[in-house]
């Protein structure tokens, strides 16, 4: 299964596996990036590859490619799929890299389904500054006579998908067309051209989630797989785990910096899109001040991301992301921020942001760290280190 868009795909490919693994199949993954170990982007059977096996699988690679020029995801991407090759599974699931026309993991002719997430504007640089281009490389993945569960779309980008589609006889189950969903508090209604099913509340945190549970039931539905009922989707859908979207770290060593009462969150969202999925949480949290600890990547716009934001953040913390080497500087993140209204300082590290957000708040608060997911590499890579010493 290949899966490709701009945002949710990674998320789209957990609830995926979950479901599988509830149905008792044995899944390969592919996803990337990592965010604090390399090996968390090839899992075999279900476990991620151990040092060894990766060290072996990356020697072979190499090997066979004999000096040639390759990138680093061509040859980690050629290292995942001899490492599946390897052992025996009854699912595969593939994320794309970068777009999907010319991505690396787009050499499988007929994959038995694949998927197109919401498309937004990202990665401008390599994709194409407007939506339609970046959309047609997104559609590259769609496959002559292989069904496409499509999500929700803005209008300009399933145009592109659609007559991509109908260029390569490709099938499509488009959201809002063939099929629905309804979230509230407590569940999700996924709704097809068969039935109207109920669900429980995805695992994962977020409005978006339920878009992302829903695109992942509507795919497992038509796989061609034994197994996989409404009661395997609904475990699927409550025992997914995807670290660093949303993820909550009240109870960690980094949320044991803030005082009693107080919530610490994590997301790797980077692009606008992730900020308005964002913007829909922060509206939920009402009851409480919102502070952000900032990072991101010296390409990205800062202030694209951080505007939507903006009305709902009572101070921004900016930071450099730690041990990277393209990260934006504290002091141009804090810019950004003050540029779009947000109130903003510089904190020196992780650990100093939470600091001294928590001694400018009297009363209880919620802390968001976001910006990119490098900084929530490094936010989970500081918590296992401090677990492990």
């Amino acid at each position: 299964m290949h899966v490709a868009g701009t945002n949710g795909k990674g998320s789209t490919l957990a609830f995926l596996k979950a479901i599988c693994e509830a149905a008792g199949l044995t899944v390969h993954c592919y996803i990337s990036p990592h965010l604090v170990h390399f090996n968390e982007r090839i899992s075999v059977a279900g476990r991620q590859i151990d040092d060894d096996m990766l060290l072996a699988t990356l020697d072979d690679c190499e090997a066979a490619n004999d000096g040639g020029e390759i990138t680093f995801f061509e040859m980690t991407t050629a290292a995942a799929f001899l490492a599946f090759s390897r052992a025996p599974a009854d699912v595969t699931l593939i994320e794309t890299g970068l777009g999907g026309r010319v991505d690396a993991t787009n050499v499988i002719a007929r994959p038995a389904l694949t998927i197109i997430t919401p498309v937004s504007m990202d990665h401008m640089s390599w994709l194409g500054d407007t939506l339609e281009k970046i959309a047609f490389e997104k559609a590259g993945i769609l496959k002559p006579g292989v069904p496409a569960v499509i999500g929700p779309q803005r209008p300009a980008a399933l145009d592109v998908i659609e007559h991509r589609a109908a260029e390569t006889n490709a099938p499509l189950l488009v959201a809002g067309r063939d099929w629905s969903l309804r979230a509230a508090p407590g569940g999700l209604t996924v709704e097809d051209a068969d039935r109207v099913t109920a669900f429980p509340a995805p695992s994962l945190s977020g409005a978006h989630q339920y878009i992302n549970a829903a695109t992942a039931v509507i795919a497992a539905r038509i796989l061609p797989l034994e197994g996989l009922n409404d009661a395997v989707l609904a475990k699927g859908l409550t025992t997914a785990r995807w670290p660093g979207r949303m993820q909550n770290l009240t109870e960690t060593s980094l949320g044991a910096h803030l005082p009693n009462g107080w919530s610490l969150w994590l997301d790797g969202g980077h692009n606008p899109a992730a900020a308005e999925a964002l913007v829909a949480i922060a509206q939920d949290w009402s009851d409480a001040p919102l502070y952000i600890v900032f990072g991101a990547l010296a390409s990205r716009d800062p202030s694209g991301f951080l505007r939507p934001l903006a009305p709902y953040v009572t101070r921004l913390q900016a930071i450099a992301i730690p041990g990277e080497e393209t990260t934006l500087s504290a002091e141009d993140a804090c810019a950004a921020a003050r540029a779009v209204g947000m109130a903003a300082d510089t904190a020196p590290s992780i650990v100093a942001a939470l600091k001294a957000i928590a001694e400018a708040e009297s009363g209880s608060a919620r802390v968001l760290i976001c910006g990119s997911l490098y900084l929530a590499g490094a936010v989970l890579a500081e918590i296992e280190q401090t677990t492990s010493d």
